[in-house]
């Protein structure tokens, strides 16, 4: 039992350490071999440190300078035995570093580390879970706005065309909370858990729920009966691709002019945008109503609904619906119009 636990502990750091494992594994044992020759000439022969650490020096490093003192003849077939192991041991750390810089893994190893880097600097980003159909989708929507968006991903070819396209990933598995972690959860701003299995949705939503509590989590769900769940384990929205798709097709047939129109508004086709915008406690439309504001009139900007700091969402708002700090408003109008009232907010 315990040579079979000693073998997958191995395994496991293998897998940790992945193409650097061999290369530390060759240091780690030539630290063994010089430590045993220490014990030769200090514990055999009775020399002291200076003397033995010279000789080691020296035996490993194969110079061919003379004995420091006359060695016995155990110690010569010790010292002997020491430089097959030193110069074997040697052979194999240069061939370990010789197949990491042919393989491309240090390249790979320094490259991680610079994309890490970027990823520590991040501060409320967005995190991605999954760049499948539905992920792939998320995020290209994301980098119209930001470039702050960070894909967790565990298959190889997609964690390729990420590389290709200069997106900020990680490879791996979602479910790993160390993953999660380097990819800055407890300073994201928002997640989205599009993974195609549905329990390792639920488990990344706990674990963002547990480790940052103020994220926003917005989950994938392949079934309707899975919402209570997803939201029970924290998520704050539970979205279902295949009804958007069927209601967005449906909406097609029935209603496709107004279809056509929101396609050309999401898309940017046309100079019109919907957003968001929330009234900060500093603002000068605080207690002002919507009349009293002049939105209309001096932005051009139409405002769809509002909804309130208390979660209440009030639809076609009348000229004398009061705004009030932490208010967010569903904006309609153009992008320069937008930008000009964000500086008023």
């Amino acid at each position: 039992m315990l040579p079979r636990l000693n073998i997958a502990r191995l395994r496991a750091i293998k897998d940790k350490w992945g193409p650097l494992y061999h290369l530390v594994l060759g240091l780690g044992l030539m630290v063994v071999v010089f430590l045993a020759g220490l014990f030769v000439f200090m514990g055999v022969e009775g020399w002291g440190f200076i003397d033995s650490f010279y000789m080691v020096v020296v035996t490993l490093s194969t110079v061919g300078f003379g004995e420091v003192h006359t060695l016995s003849e155990r110690a010569r077939l010790l010292t002997a035995l020491l430089i097959i192991c030193g110069v074997g041991n040697f052979a194999f750390i240069v061939s370990s570093f010789t197949r990491m810089l042919v393989d491309g893994h240090l390249h790979n190893l320094l490259r991680s580390r610079k994309v890490q880097n970027r990823i520590d600097k991040l501060e409320n980003h967005y995190i991605v879970c999954g760049y499948g159909r539905i992920g792939t989708v998320v995020v290209q929507e994301i980098l119209k706005v930001s470039q702050d968006v960070v894909v967790v991903e565990s298959q190889p070819a997609l964690v390729e065309q990420l590389k290709r396209e200069g997106i900020l990933h990680i490879a791996g598995d979602a479910t790993n909370d160390k993953l999660l972690i380097d990819a800055g959860l407890k300073r994201a701003k928002s997640i989205v858990t599009a993974l195609t299995d549905e329990a390792a949705n639920v488990y990344v939503t706990l674990t963002a729920r547990q480790l940052n509590p103020g994220i926003s989590i917005i989950a994938r769900a392949n079934d309707a009966s899975h919402i209570t769940r997803l939201e029970f384990a924290g998520a704050d929205k539970v979205v279902l691709p295949h009804l958007i798709g069927g209601v967005r097709m449906a909406h097609s047939v029935l209603r496709p002019t107004v279809t056509d129109f929101l396609d050309l508004a999401v898309r940017g086709q046309i100079d019109l945008q919907l957003e968001q915008l929330v009234i900060s406690e500093t603002s000068g439309f605080v207690g002002r109503d919507l009349k009293g504001s002049d939105i209309r009139k001096d932005f051009d900007l139409i405002i769809v609904a509002i909804k309130r700091a208390t979660g209440e969402l009030v639809f076609n708002p009348g000229p004398k619906e009061q705004l009030l700090a932490g208010d967010t408003l569903i904006t309609l109008g153009r992008q320069t119009d937008l930008q000009r009232i964000c500086e008023l907010l």
